[in-house]
This record gives structure tokens, C-alpha cells and sequence, in this order.
């Protein structure tokens, strides 16, 4: 792709298409309920999708650059040497990590962070994907998900927003103005004490109304 200096693509060239595809990549994991990270392998977060951010009641600006032991704690004191071993010896595999977390609610909990070693070659120094999963509580069984109430009209907002569309396209697919999507949107941030878009999103897949398995996102059951 050719390039002025300093004033990015020139008109008229066609974009790369590995640049193509790994917006498109960053666009999926982004609507993924999973709370995904990239990071450098010294631990400086590169990306993180909606879900990880929504943990921390954040938008996922707010944590790139940042240092991913900020925000969990390692459960053992194995976990960096080994990563620091799979480095040396160019393996490329999965690691299961024990981590504890301060979500936004500000009740600590636990879980496992897979960490994956990724590279283009296994000369190059890795990046890290990380993936949170949360665990229950030992002996007790899982609480029951909050019952989220939501009108057919609101699950299918909420399912246009889980993929990223503007408040426009949402208008235009549901059948509403703009005001109206809006309105619905800000009386469920209201209804559910959430500060934002993002953690709305993440709401509606915990308590159940979006179906977790879904892609595209969709109401999680026929009646909404």
C-alpha cells in the first residue's frame, strides 16, 4: 500500500488484506462474551475485547498500555517461569494460569487465566492471548443468574448492540428513530446500574437475555 510520509494511505490504493483481516479478527473478538487480552510478553496489554474492559467497568482504551498484573493477581509463583521456560525452549502452547480480580461490583473473585504463546515465527519473542474464565465458589453450588426483564423490543437492541452496530443501523433493523433506541438504552443503563454501552452488553449475556453461544448475538429465548 503506498504511503505520503506523515499523511497516511494515499488516495485510491487498496489497504492490505492482512490489515483487512485482522481488523476484521479485532471486530469478532471484540463481540465475544469471553474477556479476552492480548499483551506483550513482558505483560503491557496491547488489546483487550468489551467483555475483559466490562470486568473493570472500563472501555478497552482505558486499559491498553497498561500492565495486565494490575489488574489480576497470580494465584502460584510458577506461572512466569514457566512462560519464561516455554520462551526459551520456542514452545508455543497453552498454560493455565490461577488468578484472582476486583471486578466493578468490588467483590474478589477467582478463576483461571489461560495463557497461549503466540508468534509468526519461533524465533520471535511471543505475545500473550489471554482468556479469564471465573469459577464458582468450592462447595457451593453456582447462584442463580439476577432475572433480567426486558421486552422483545429491548433483547433485540441488545442483541444489534452485542454486534457493534450504531445507534442507526439499530434504528433502521428494529424499526424505531433513533430517539427511540436511545431511550431504550439508557432506561436498561438505568434499570441495570451500568455505566456505558459496553457493560449494558455484558449484562444482557450474564443474566441470560442474549444467548451465550450465539453468533450473531440473538435473544436468548423466543419470547424476547
Amino acid at each position: 500500500m503506498r504511503t505520503t510520509e506523515g499523511c497516511g494511505p494515499v488516495p485510491g490504493s487498496r489497504p492490505d488484506a492482512a490489515v483487512i483481516w485482522r481488523n476484521r479478527a479485532l471486530r469478532l473478538m471484540d463481540h465475544v462474551p469471553l474477556p479476552i487480552a492480548v499483551c506483550q510478553f513482558g505483560g503491557r496489554i496491547l488489546i483487550v475485547n468489551r467483555a475483559m474492559a466490562a470486568e473493570f467497568g472500563l472501555l478497552p482504551g482505558q486499559l491498553r498500555n497498561r500492565r495486565i498484573l494490575e489488574f489480576f493477581t497470580l494465584g502460584d509463583n510458577t506461572t512466569l517461569q514457566t512462560l519464561t521456560e516455554a520462551v526459551r525452549l520456542h514452545r508455543r502452547s497453552q498454560y493455565p494460569a490461577p488468578v484472582s480480580w476486583t471486578p466493578v461490583d468490588g467483590r474478589e473473585r477467582h478463576g483461571e487465566m489461560t495463557v497461549a504463546l503466540v508468534s509468526d515465527t519461533p524465533e520471535q519473542t511471543p505475545s500473550l492471548l489471554l482468556s479469564l474464565r471465573a469459577a464458582e465458589p468450592r462447595g457451593e453450588a453456582p447462584p442463580p443468574a439476577p432475572r433480567a426483564e426486558v421486552s422483545p423490543v429491548e433483547a433485540r437492541i441488545l442483541a444489534a448492540a452485542a454486534r457493534g452496530d450504531t445507534t442507526a443501523q439499530i434504528a433502521r433493523e428494529i424499526g424505531v428513530t433513533t430517539d427511540g433506541v436511545n431511550y431504550h438504552l439508557a432506561r436498561l443503563t438505568r434499570r441495570w446500574r451500568v455505566p456505558n454501552r459496553t457493560a449494558l452488553v455484558a449484562r444482557a449475556y450474564a443474566t441470560g437475555v442474549l444467548a451465550p453461544d450465539a453468533w450473531p448475538p440473538r435473544p436468548a429465548r423466543s419470547s424476547s
